[in-house]
């Protein structure tokens, strides 16, 4: 059992499924099965059920998540030790979208503070259009947004993370047993659409793609509202790996589909005003960040 298997289990467990997990990780979907299959071996249990919809968690898959959690956030603290205490100093002011700050940027706040005590960050919660016009008059330093939102020329983006985008339905959806899904049999389907972050934009620059429009039964910005209201079995929709959960808060399970049709990703990263030179406080942050996702990564 090596720290690899730890990492390739947990995100077999908080995904749902092998192929996404692998996504998630950049390596081969027989690499995640591989691992798996090591560790119940290791264990003697079976860590999983594998089903036609995903891998649901045995009660000793459930147990063994907890440990691997922990194991692995001692190890991220343990490598973070020399550089806790880091010199660098001073306040940097970063906007962040809806979707950003509640799926992506607080754990990596998180674990930023700790290697950069002495920098004092401050966070604001923006639309696009309002972070845009704040990088362009220096009222923040950097911007955590989706950069595949991003357009405007005079300002300079680094993607971090591509999130696919899949068809959402409840887990006992006729859609979750097959394989692609067609954009025809979606448009028979009572559609909840997401407004938030310009999901609903984005979503018909796609839609326009195809023949077929969405049958919208319900706009909302909660994500939630969507999750709960696609599990009960009353619309489907499209969303990106990112902000999907495998359940919903009632406890009733969503199951995932691909689609025939190539849907653009979620593209998540960092955005800041060209030609200015960067403080250090800033180059630090972004530095955090290449290193997190874009650096080569050691198992």
């Amino acid at each position: 059992m090596n720290f690899r298997h730890l990492k390739f289990f947990v995100a077999t467990a908080e995904s749902g499924q092998v192929s996404r997990a692998a996504t998630q990780l950049s390596i081969s979907q027989s690499a995640v099965t591989t691992a798996i299959k090591d560790l119940e071996a290791e264990l003697g249990v079976p860590l999983f059920i594998r089903a036609a919809t995903g891998m649901e968690m045995t009660e000793a898959g459930r147990d063994f998540l907890a440990s691997s959690r922990e194991i692995l956030e001692k190890l991220d603290q343990a490598r973070q030790v020399a550089q806790r205490q880091s010199p660098v100093e001073g306040s940097i002011s970063i906007a962040a979208t809806y979707t950003v700050i509640g799926y992506f940027l607080p754990p990596h706040l998180d674990r930023f503070s700790q290697i950069f005590p002495h920098l004092d960050i401050r966070i604001s919660e923006l639309n696009r259009e309002s972070i845009e016009e704040g990088l362009l008059s220096n009222r923040f330093d950097l911007a955590v947004v989706l950069t595949s939102n991003i357009t405007n020329p005079e300002l300079e983006t680094q993607t971090l993370l591509k999130s696919p985008r899949r068809l959402w339905a409840a887990n006992s959806h006729q859609f979750i047993r097959r394989g692609k899904i067609t954009f025809e049999e979606i448009s028979r389907e009572d559609y909840i659409m997401l407004t938030v972050d310009e999901a609903a934009h984005t979503a018909m620059r796609y839609w326009s793609k195809s023949a077929y429009q969405p049958k919208v039964t319900l706009r909302t910005s909660s994500v939630e509202a969507v999750r709960s209201i696609v599990a009960n079995g009353q619309g489907v929709t499209i969303l990106s790996d990112m902000v999907y959960r495998p359940w919903s808060l009632e406890g009733k399970r969503i199951g995932t589909a691909p689609t025939d049709q190539a849907i653009p990703s979620m593209d998540v990263g960092l955005a800041w005003r060209k030609g200015v030179e960067l403080p250090k406080p800033v180059t630090s942050f972004i530095d955090y960040f290449t290193q997190a996702y874009l650096a080569p990564q050691i198992s």
